[in-house]
């Protein structure tokens, strides 16, 4: 491992990044490397970038690795790594080590959110023996560590083990906690300042930090016995801490990141918010909310707090004073007219108004204005970081919140006068004052809204304001202004006020300025052509009940020239990252083809040349995985529409794809590779006939280890394979190709946890179109491949799956195939194995199959107990009653046994994907394409009503044997009895 410096260095040049990873992979399956990477992370005398780059590659094969099978990492080294990192951590503690002590910290966190406290008991211990009164170096490594450990419990689902895990924490980290907080509250007042002020006041931002995660859950008995000490008003340690005014810890007014002291009462407001939410009676009965109202109104009222760097303050104390409003407990300290005015006077309007670094960022970093302004959560949700939201919003939230919580006479009247003031200002002069319109239109949309959130805009309205009315006689004329004409800010105004009240305007309204948000695509500001882009995009996926409002029929005439113009916007930019930047363009574009559909057909070939050169372009550097998302999805949906509607044209898609694609596989550009195969398996879905000699050129690659290596390309080549085996299993026989197919679950999908559900998705693809003749030389293998499994290292989704491969196989109506054949091998490894299998697997887990998987297992089970000769032998006879149990209980709830009788939208999956929210990952992330997915297939069409099935079958098998009603009477009878009587009731008398 000599050269794991020079390979490490390597890694961080592009040129030689490819080759360097590829060697660092095949050393880190070697014993004891993650204690050499670290040994290297520590390593004084090594240049500072090998060593950064040593801590982001330990981290990330602890992220990736830790837990997965292929390759393992030794349980050897996960002891020896688990004794090494809080040492290390700590000989990290000096300054100049923070970003690689900041990988350290999220490598415990990762470990620790799998082996502790399980496998790591002493992690808590020797976090707590690391803190001192003295050492503060140490003290913030130590609080970064447990911080990072504790952090993902804000987000995590209430269950026993989280809170088995917290008690455990509590248990030896809640008094050392409090003592240090208590500690280091006094050196933060001391007079005078102790040298080391500054750490101290870095420390109190991690104190109180690790204050909000351990009370995230629940309200712990140490901190409910300190709850006066930390809020009881005037002296309480949060409230006296809310009123420290230290110039060591002030930032200048320059400054754009928050000071020391403006963290520290940022962390202390979200702590307060958190417990109003969590721990009303709490605050109501200290008394604590009226004081922190006061130290807000004193820290941001009427112009305090300028700089850019107070901003996450402010924001804070803001949301602070929505979320007490909200709560309802405090009417008395909100509810007076005079306590509005003065509100909106001193607190909303000052904060709403845009200010000059805002305005530099509109023109010189417009993606970021954009992503800033669009951050907005939806209003009123938990949890949402502060950093989420600009002073602006938390500005208008707090109109929000006055308006919803029934204060909406006296904030509209207030707010009105307001906004009528600022739009006078911008009459008279409209050249200088723009600034006041802009005010005025943000202070409207806020006061408009009752209701809203992020994928469907505003959803109620106040109805003391007229929105349509607002937007026909101050607002339409921005929009439909010539470009250069007003302030382009207020033609974004213009588009940003029709993208929030969207819901509002019917179709015809929304038809009428469409036209003119396509014109807006063309503008020559980046901020103007974006939110427009945002506009369309969101008001094309607007649903009225599950149905979308827009239809092909609708937009057929301007989806050309749209998708026109969205593509040269596109086009424009000079470089593979300027053109990928911008993922709003291309989402709209997708979305445009979605909804236009086989309206295409004519000039689709333009469309997709144009998508194959943008792609071209920017697979030279990938760097925005969104836009890759959407420009996959683009081309997907524009063949899912087109072919459909005009099946020769298939051959244009496969002659403009397959040279871009070759491409990409031999390049190995890992990003795209998913897609790639998913966009492959779709057309050659949609090959009826033959299938062409460059799919089955391709076929022997995907066979090969190498293909299967990065996890993100799993369920592509899974949905790929599925494709071959679906259309073209005959020659997959005759070439002998199934047998590796076979290989690649049993040695790479089945023994990973991760990707055993994949494996048998192949597998009963390979059972549906492998005859059973040809299968049956391998299926005894197979299933003492699948039982291995079972028997080292079972799962509840394995057995899940295992039992519903089982039932599904039993289940299918092909020719020699059937229960008897799954018996036969299984009793070919042991007699009596399949008693065993049934009594324990197949009969508990049948009742708690999801909905989606029943109509499966009710036809296998129903094949199983009336059409095997085996299944009523010796032995396995002894499971039929439990069998039948398992059946009955299935027919419980009819509903999911039977296909509804109206036809499916086969492209309802497709439309119903919203990406919107949608986060797009590359290596370990699946990033599945809706448009290439296919109409899920009922492979048990063949019965049409299961309950009629079993009714028939169950006739027919008791005049057979006379042992049927024996067994019957067998199965419980509180389940039995109710469903044989109903069975009877329809002409099945057994």
């Amino acid at each position: 491992m000599s050269d794991l410096p020079n390979l490490l260095l390597a890694s961080l040049n592009p040129t030689s990044r490819k080759q360097a990873e590829q060697n660092l992979q095949t050393l880190s399956v070697q014993p004891s490397f993650l204690s050499v990477l670290l040994r290297l992370v520590l390593d004084q005398s090594q240049d500072r970038a090998i060593r950064l780059a040593a801590s982001v590659y330990l981290k990330n094969v602890v992220k990736t690795r830790w837990e997965d099978e292929e390759p393992p990492v030794p349980e050897a080294d996960k002891t020896a790594l688990r004794s090494e990192l809080i040492p290390a951590m700590i000989a990290l503690s000096n300054a100049s080590s923070k970003a690689m002590r900041a990988q350290i910290a999220e490598a415990i966190s990762l470990i620790a959110s799998k082996d502790f406290p399980e496998l790591w008991p002493d992690l808590m211990d020797q976090l707590v023996q690391s803190l001192s009164e003295e050492n503060y170096d140490v003290n913030i490594g130590v609080l970064e560590t447990a911080h990072s450990i504790f952090r993902p419990w804000r987000s995590e689902a209430r269950s026993d083990p989280l809170f088995l895990t917290i008690n455990y924490v509590l248990e030896r980290f809640a008094t050392p906690f409090l003592s240090l907080f208590n500690h280091s509250a006094q050196l933060l007042f001391a007079v005078p300042a102790p040298p080391n002020l500054s750490l101290v006041a870095q420390a109190v931002v991690l104190l109180v930090d690790i204050y909000y995660d351990l009370t995230c859950q629940d309200l712990p008995p140490a901190m409910e016995d300190n709850h006066l000490h930390f809020f009881g008003p005037p002296d309480g340690l949060f409230i006296k801490t809310l009123t420290l005014e230290r110039r060591e810890l002030q930032g200048d007014l320059d400054d754009t990141t928050p000071s020391l002291s403006a963290q520290i009462k940022t962390g202390i407001l979200e702590i307060c918010e958190l417990y109003i939410k969590l721990y009303p009676e709490m605050m109501l009965n200290a008394g604590s909310v009226p004081a922190v109202v006061q130290q807000v109104w004193q820290l941001v009222g009427t112009d305090r707090r300028l700089s850019v760097g107070d901003d996450g303050l402010v924001s804070q104390s803001l949301r602070f004073i929505s979320t007490t409003i909200r709560t309802g407990h405090y009417k008395e300290l909100f509810g007076s007219r005079e306590t509005i005015s003065q509100l909106v006077q001193g607190i909303v309007v000052p904060n709403v108004g845009l200010r000059e670094h805002e305005i530099e960022q509109f023109e010189d970093d417009p993606l970021e204005y954009i992503r800033l302004d669009l951050s907005l959560p939806a209003l009123g949700g938990a949890g949402v970081s502060a950093d989420a939201m600009t002073r602006r919003q938390a500005a208008a939230e707090v109109l929000r919140a006055l308006v919803s919580s029934g204060f909406e006479a006296d904030t509209t009247e207030v707010a009105g006068a307001w906004i009528g003031q600022g739009l006078q200002q911008y009459n008279a002069k409209p050249e200088v004052n723009w600034r006041a319109k802009d005010t005025a239109i943000y202070i409207m949309t806020a006061v408009a809204t009752r209701g809203s959130t992020t994928q469907h805009g505003v959803t109620s309205t106040n109805t003391l304001v007229d929105v349509v009315q607002f937007f026909s006689e101050h607002v339409f004329q921005d929009l439909q202004a010539e470009a250069g004409s007003v302030h382009p800010i207020l033609q974004v105004d213009a588009i940003r006020f029709l993208y929030t009240f969207r819901n509002q305007l019917v179709k015809a309204q929304l038809l009428s300025v469409l036209p003119l948000l396509v014109r807006h695509i063309s503008s020559e500001n980046y901020v103007c052509y974006t939110y427009a882009a945002i506009s369309i995009e969101r008001i094309l996926f607007i649903k009225q009940g599950n149905q979308l409002m827009f239809t092909q029929a609708d937009i057929h005439e301007l989806a050309p020239h749209l998708l026109d113009a969205l593509l040269t916007k596109i086009e424009s930019a000079e470089t593979a990252d300027k053109i990928a930047e911008n993922e709003y363009l291309m989402r709209c574009a997708m979305r445009v083809i979605i909804t236009a559909r086989s309206t295409l057909v004519q000039g689709y070939e333009q469309i997709l040349l144009r998508l194959v050169a943008i792609l071209g372009v920017i697979s030279k550097n990938p760097s925005n995985p969104l836009f890759d998302q959407y420009i996959f999805e683009s081309m997907s949906a524009l063949m899912r529409f087109v072919v459909g509607a005009k099946s020769t044209t298939l051959p244009t898609f496969e002659q403009a794809l397959f040279g871009p694609f070759t491409i990409i596989l031999q390049q190995d550009i890992d990003q795209y590779i998913p897609y790639v195969f998913q966009i492959l398996a779709q057309m050659l879905e949609l090959h009826t006939t033959d299938v062409p000699a460059e799919y089955r050129s391709l076929l022997p690659f995907l066979l090969t280890p190498p293909a299967w290596q990065q996890k993100g390309s799993i369920p592509g080549l899974v949905k790929l394979l599925k494709a071959f085996l679906s259309r073209d299993a005959k020659q997959m026989v005759a070439a002998n190709q199934y047998p590796a197919v076979l290989a690649v679950v049993q040695q790479r999908l089945i023994p990973s946890k991760l990707n055993d559900a994949w494996g048998f998705e192949l597998l009963q693809s390979v059972v549906q179109h492998i005859p059973p003749s040809e299968l049956k030389q391998y299926f005894r293998a197979l299933l003492v491949n699948l039982l291995t499994r079972m028997q080292t290292s079972k799962t509840d989704k394995y057995v899940y799956n295992f039992v519903y491969f089982l039932a599904f196989t039993m289940a299918l109506n092909v020719d020699g195939l059937g229960p008897d054949y799954v018996i036969s091998s299984v009793e070919e490894i042991q007699p009596q194995l399949w008693s065993q299998i049934v009594g324990n697997f197949v009969a508990p887990q049948a009742p708690r199959m999801p909905p989606k998987d029943r109509k499966v297992v009710v036809v296998g089970l129903t094949r199983l107990l009336t059409q095997s000769v085996l299944m009523l032998q010796e032995p396995s006879v002894n499971a039929w009653p439990a069998v039948f149990t398992a059946l009955a209980t299935l027919f419980q709830e009819p509903q999911y046994l039977t296909k509804k009788d109206e036809v499916d939208d086969p492209d309802a999956g497709l439309t119903a994907i919203d990406f919107e929210e949608q986060t797009a990952g590359y290596q370990a992330a699946y990033s599945r394409l809706a448009a290439s997915e296919s109409v899920t297939v009922d492979p048990v069409a063949y019965v049409r009503d299961p309950r009629e099935f079993l009714g028939q079958e169950m006739v027919k098998l008791s005049r057979q044997d006379p042992r049927i009603k024996t067994l019957v009477a067998a199965a419980d009878a509180t389940v039995a009895r109710p469903f044989l009587a109903s069975l009877a009731g329809s002409g099945y008398v057994i």
